[in-house]
């Protein structure tokens, strides 16, 4: 697992709008709250967007970005955009390339059965590029306004 003071991984990904998003591109000029979520429209996921999304202007005035990563791919996340409104970016890591680079992608139990999935996960990038904040498991009740008041304090 990562942990804070290491250097983020440097990760590119399409966006929703199949655009190339490059996490080296907003060194030293932005910080960058990574959030890693399951799957579109389900409901711990679009509570954890939305609650990103209200807060947008906030997290702008921080001087940080907020972008989703799931494994859905650029259309299920246009669509995911669409239905709620949002205003994040979401990354498209169909491969899972950008999941194991953060250590997402992890065994998960649930009604008794194991299998492979995204453990809600996120990380706030600073300016230089080395990750201020780490969670593993996060839930999304509150978690936007939890990260807003971290990345106040960058």
């Amino acid at each position: 697992m990562l942990t804070v003071g290491q250097s983020a991984p440097a990760i590119s990904s399409p966006n929703q709008n199949n655009q190339m998003i490059h996490l080296a591109d907003f060194k030293g000029h932005k910080n960058i709250v990574l959030y890693f979520y399951p799957k579109d429209d389900t409901p711990g996921c679009t509570i954890e967007a939305n609650d990103f999304t209200a807060l947008a202007n906030e997290f702008a005035e921080a001087n940080s970005v907020v972008i989703g990563v799931s494994k859905d791919d650029c259309g299920s996340h246009k669509a995911f955009i669409e239905k709620f409104g949002l205003k994040v970016d979401l990354l498209a890591d169909t491969s899972g390339e950008v999941c194991e680079a953060y250590d997402v992608w992890q065994l998960k139990e649930k009604n008794g059965v194991s299998k492979m999935g995204i453990v809600r996960s996120t990380f706030i990038i600073d300016k230089q590029g080395d990750l201020a904040y780490v969670e593993y498991g996060v839930s999304p009740d509150g978690h936007a306004v939890a990260m807003l008041e971290k990345v106040k304090t960058l």
